[in-house]
């Protein structure tokens, strides 16, 4: 059992390096696509992601061109503030992939237009807040697709 965490040009080291342990401890597999807002060698990262980088299963994609193409027919769903159904309505299945945007703007437009069927949100129940934290967004995520999948 396990899942795909994609980080669409992740910007944030901490961000990353927490998605990291935490692909670690949940079984995922993480995907990043590049361009990335810092190198992966950053200091910010390892420290985020401890001593567990070095065991993380990873895939480093140099566009999202190149993600897609090689992923063309894998399962995928999208996480966006955007998004009209809540993640809890995810049909999760093992190997699925969840695709997350970038910290400053989330999916580009033409990523959500192409996937409106496949995109979900958090609920967030306060208008003041715009989105959740990328590392935490992806915890919930993961956490709701691992118990379904138990």
């Amino acid at each position: 059992m396990g899942l795909n965490i994609v980080l669409l040009e992740p910007e944030i080291p901490n961000n990353t390096g927490n998605i990291g342990r935490l692909s670690l401890a949940s079984g995922s597999h993480l995907h990043l696509i590049k361009p990335f807002g810092f190198e992966l060698d950053d200091k910010r990262v390892k420290r985020a992601g401890l001593d567990y980088w070095q065991y993380l299963t990873l895939t480093i994609y140099e566009n999202k061109e190149e993600f897609f193409k090689m992923n063309q027919h894998k399962k995928m769903v999208f996480l966006s503030s955007h998004g009209t159904k809540d993640h809890w309505d995810i049909d999760f299945e093992d190997d699925m992939f969840l695709v997350f945007g970038k910290e400053s703007s989330g999916l580009s437009k033409d990523i959500l237009e192409a996937n409106a069927d496949r995109l979900f949100k958090i609920p967030i129940y306060n208008q003041r807040i715009r989105s959740l934290n990328l590392a935490n967004a992806v915890g919930i995520v993961v956490y709701e697709g691992l118990r379904k999948l138990r």
